[in-house]
C-alpha cells in the first residue's frame, strides 16, 4: 500500500504536466498564413478613365457609370471609384446624373456607396426647371433605380428649395421623399407665370 501511495504523487504531477503541455501547444499554434496576397487589402488592378454602359435585353442603353479612376480589391471584391458619375437615360424622361468625389461599388456594381459632395441633377423639361439635390452621402441601387441617404439633403428647383434629413429616391417614379426635419420655400405656379410675362 505504501508503494502505491508514494508512486501516486509523481504520477499525478506527470499527468498535470502532460495536460498543461497539450493545452500550451493548442493555444500557441497559429493558423497557416497564406502568402498569396488574399489576406491583404491591395488592389489587383487600377484603371483610369473608365466608362461602363448597362443595356437592357433589347440593347437599349439604361445607364452609364464613369469614373476618373477605379481600384478593384480581390479580398472583398469591391471597387473604389474616384469622381464617379452615374447617368440614367430614359427616352421618356429627362436624364438624371448622380456625381460625387468618391464611391465604392460591390462586385456587380448593383450597390454603390457615394460620399464627398454628392449631387443629383435632373435635367430641365419644358414644364419644370432643373432639379439639384446635394448631400454628404448616398447609397444607390443601380438596377432598381433607387437611392437613399440618412444625411442632410438640400433640393433646389428654379426659385424653390426644400431641405430635410434622410431621403428616398425612386428614379422610375421621379419621387424624392424627405424623411424628417423638412423645411422649404416653394414658388407658386402663379408667381412663375407672373415672372414669365
Amino acid at each position: 500500500m505504501k508503494k502505491w501511495s508514494s508512486a501516486l504523487l509523481p504520477l499525478s504531477i506527470l499527468l498535470v504536466l502532460v495536460v498543461l503541455t497539450a493545452w500550451l501547444r493548442y493555444v500557441t499554434e497559429f493558423p497557416e498564413v497564406r502568402n498569396d496576397g488574399r489576406n491583404r487589402h491591395d488592389p489587383d488592378y487600377i484603371i483610369s478613365g473608365v466608362l461602363g454602359r448597362k443595356l437592357d435585353a433589347s440593347g437599349n442603353l439604361l445607364y452609364t457609370l464613369s469614373a476618373d479612376e477605379i481600384r478593384h480589391y480581390p479580398d472583398d471584391d469591391t471597387t473604389d471609384l474616384l469622381k464617379p458619375t452615374l447617368i440614367y437615360l430614359d427616352p421618356k424622361q429627362p436624364p438624371v446624373t448622380i456625381r460625387s468625389g468618391h464611391g465604392q461599388a460591390n462586385s456587380q456594381a448593383q450597390r454603390i456607396e457615394l460620399w464627398d459632395r454628392v449631387e443629383i441633377y435632373r435635367a430641365a423639361t419644358a414644364k419644370e426647371g432643373q432639379l439639384v439635390a446635394t448631400m454628404s452621402e448616398l447609397t444607390v441601387l443601380t438596377e432598381e433605380e433607387k437611392a437613399f441617404t440618412k444625411s442632410r439633403v438640400l433640393i433646389t428647383q428654379t426659385n424653390s428649395w426644400v431641405q430635410g434629413v434622410g431621403m428616398q429616391v425612386d428614379n422610375q417614379l421621379r419621387t424624392y421623399l424627405l424623411e424628417s426635419a423638412v423645411t422649404g420655400q416653394i414658388e407658386s405656379h402663379f408667381s412663375r407665370k407672373k415672372a414669365q410675362r
